[in-house]
Formats: C-alpha cells, structure tokens, sequence
C-alpha cells in the first residue's frame, strides 16, 4: 500500500519507499454482490446469455490487480507475484462472495491491490447481470488479512 506524503506546501507525493528492506507480502480482500434468488442460479447455472459471468468476473480482477497503480494516485505499481480471485454462491444469503489475495516480495504492501480486484470483480458481476437483476448490492468490500512488512501479520477479528 502506497503512504501518502504531503510536503511543506501541501503537495501530495508518492512515499519513498526506497529505504524499506524488501520482504514477502501479502494481502487478502473480500467482498460480496447480493442479488435475487433467480440471479444466482442463473450463474450458478451458466445459464446468462452473456458467458460465464464468474470466470469473466475473475479475469476483470485479475487484471484490475494488475493496474491498481494506473487507476489509484498516489499508489506504486507493483510486481506481484501472485493474484488470486474466488468466488463462492451463497445460496442461504443470495450473494456471491468474492476473495482476492495479491502477494509480492517487496517494499510496500498489497492491500490496495487485493481490494481493487475484489471491488472491480463485484463489478463486473453487476454489469453482467445488471439487466436482469437491477436491485444487487455489492456490500463489505474489505481487508481481512495482511502479511509482512513492519506491522507482520494481522488478520481482521
């Protein structure tokens, strides 16, 4: 994750991140999009006119990972190493959950990565299904847990 630095006249830079040691890093996000009954099995199904709305969904998120630089200021472009977008059909809640993990060795974080996969994977799943189901909710968009760097492991209680 990118620090923001203001300067002495109020200008904000990119962090100098230069100093930090490098080390394995690693971020998990998740989020969910909550829909109608109907809509969900319709993609449990394969069953939308438009494609496997999850294996679409998951390459979005991939490659938002991938881009997070170019779309949040302030923010480095990374190597990653990894990027990894599931999703998993809640029948009981009608709501398909989504997890993102990113994972680099370096010397800033990953958070900003794994939350703009999970954020533009939920998304595209309600672009996808937007004509049938006007009413989703992309809800709980989030960290749960972090890896390396300064702060070591935290995991969101």
């Amino acid at each position: 994750m990118a620090l923001t630095h203001i300067d002495k006249q109020g200008q904000a830079s990119m962090v100098d991140v230069s100093e930090k040691v490098q080390s394995q890093r690693q971020a998990v996000a998740q989020g969910r999009v909550c829909m109608k009954q109907e809509t969900l099995e319709l993609i449990a199904n394969h069953g939308h006119k438009k494609g496997d709305v999850i294996q679409v969904a998951r390459i979005a998120g991939i490659q938002a990972a991938k881009k997070t630089s170019d779309l949040i200021p302030l923010c480095h472009p990374l190597m990653l190493s990894k990027v990894s977008v599931d999703f998993e059909l809640n029948t009981e809640s009608s709501c398909v959950e989504i997890t993102a993990l990113c994972k680099l060795t370096g010397q800033t974080g990953v958070e900003m990565e794994a939350l703009t996969a999970v954020s533009v994977a939920a998304l595209t799943l309600f672009d996808m299904c937007k004509a049938v189901d006007p009413g989703m909710t992309i809800e709980g968009i989030q960290v749960v847990e972090k890896q390396g760097g300064k702060t070591g492991h935290w995991r969101k209680q």
